[in-house]
């Protein structure tokens, strides 16, 4: 039978863990403690013993004698990543702890499929929370008081959290798809005409998850297309390429397209919103940026112009990924425009900005059968381009996609 597993350091937390699962338990949900502890202290007992998380690091049972706290806290987080990628029986994880206990728990939640009920209890859930969750569907709770010893504050805190995740792990969502492909599109605020056009092409036969290119957006998608949950992806929107070598504060990394590449996923993709780089409010933008194209898109969001010289890098950059993919491949070329304020009498339109990316990416693209770049004469927003996207993604997609 499933269980969920109710995980943190039983040197520390011995007592708020058993509460958890006494909580899970009383409404019946099958829980078992996890003991992440790597200290030398005395301990409440745990159904899954430290040394048996521990076994599952490449080490052994040998990181239990680490005496750098930091290096402990690391090589038992991988332990327990592995072990529960191990397992097939998890209906969900409830994770408590301070930052310590948050690093150690929410790496093996992130492991998990997206829809496995997570919920970290933390004291760190009021704060930036990113580093924890990342593309994860994770719920963090803040525990208000330390989670240290129970208290009229933590037994009404944690007991929550245990009775929501118990709520999930009862009431699973029904698949309300059928047997509709899933796909993965990304949308910034610049290029939705072209993405709400090519959800109502397409929802009739796909079911088209659309997700905003914030930097967790692209990650949150290329784990989907890790675990095989998307039969194809529009990729239209890449602009997370520009706060990744410029330096703005929505890039999903330097793994943007590796799922892609090493999976061999049908994908379009596109010059969407290449033309800017995010910020926050105007006076975070860097020093050295500040006599740049700037464009106030609200007051916490200020974006800068990309220019020839960065064009031509993000082109280069797009390439080589794309030379790594071993699936079939098109990536549309937008020459009226790459986003909405990149057209004619719009703040950021330049065309020669433009052109350097769009020959950067065919110069450098390793074209095949499988693999080309497309120049379309189209805004990306136009139903022009529109067409030609919906007529690459025909060619890449298999008759009877899976």
């Amino acid at each position: 039978m499933s269980t969920v597993l109710v995980a943190g350091t039983c040197d520390t937390k011995g007592a708020e863990l058993h509460y958890a699962r006494d909580c899970l338990n009383a409404v019946g949900v099958a829980a078992r403690i996890v003991d992440l502890g790597t200290g030398q202290a005395e301990r409440e007992p745990a159904d899954i013993d430290a040394a048996t998380v521990a076994a599952y690091h490449p080490d052994g049972t040998s990181i239990l004698t680490i005496d750098d706290r930091g290096k402990a806290v690391a090589a038992m987080a991988l332990a327990f990543e592995r072990y529960v990628h191990a397992q097939s029986d998890i209906a969900g994880i409830l994770g408590l702890g301070g930052s310590g206990g948050t690093a150690l728990v929410t790496p093996a939640m992130r492991r998990l499929p997206v829809g496995l009920p997570k919920v970290m209890v933390s004291t760190v859930a009021s704060g930036n929370v990113a580093p924890y969750v990342g593309p994860s569907d994770i719920c963090m709770m803040y525990s208000v008081t330390d989670v240290a010893g129970l208290n009229r504050i933590s037994r009404v805190v944690i007991g929550n959290a245990a009775h929501a995740l118990a709520g999930m792990v009862q009431h699973p969502i029904p698949d309300a798809t059928g047997t509709k492909p899933a796909l993965g599109l990304t949308m910034f605020g610049v290029t939705t005409p072209c993405i709400t056009q090519l959800t109502d092409k397409l929802s009739a036969d796909y079911d088209c998850l659309v997700f905003h290119a914030t930097g967790t957006g692209g990650q949150s998608m290329e784990k989907l297309v890790e675990s095989g949950a998307l039969a194809g992806v529009l990729d239209i929107s890449t602009t997370e390429v520009c706060d990744l070598l410029m330096g703005g504060v929505m890039s999903a990394g330097e793994s943007r397209l590796d799922a892609i590449a090493h999976t061999g996923v049908p994908y379009v993709g596109a010059c969407g919103a290449l033309d800017m780089v995010n910020f926050g409010a105007r006076d975070t933008v860097p020093d050295k940026y500040r006599d740049r194209l700037l464009y106030e898109h609200n007051a916490q969001v200020t974006l800068m112009r990309t220019t020839v010289d960065e064009n031509r890098r993000m082109g280069e950059w797009i390439a080589a990924k794309l030379n790594a993919c071993n699936g079939p491949v098109r990536f549309l070329l937008p020459e009226g425009g790459v986003s909405a304020i990149d057209a004619p009498g719009q703040p950021f339109y330049d065309p020669q900005a433009d052109a350097a990316l769009f020959d950067a990416i065919e110069t450098n693209m390793q074209s095949t059968a499988d693999r080309r770049a497309i120049r379309v004469p189209h805004h990306i927003n136009d139903p022009g381009f529109v067409d030609a996207a919906l007529d690459a993604f025909a060619d890449v997609m298999p008759a009877t996609p899976v």
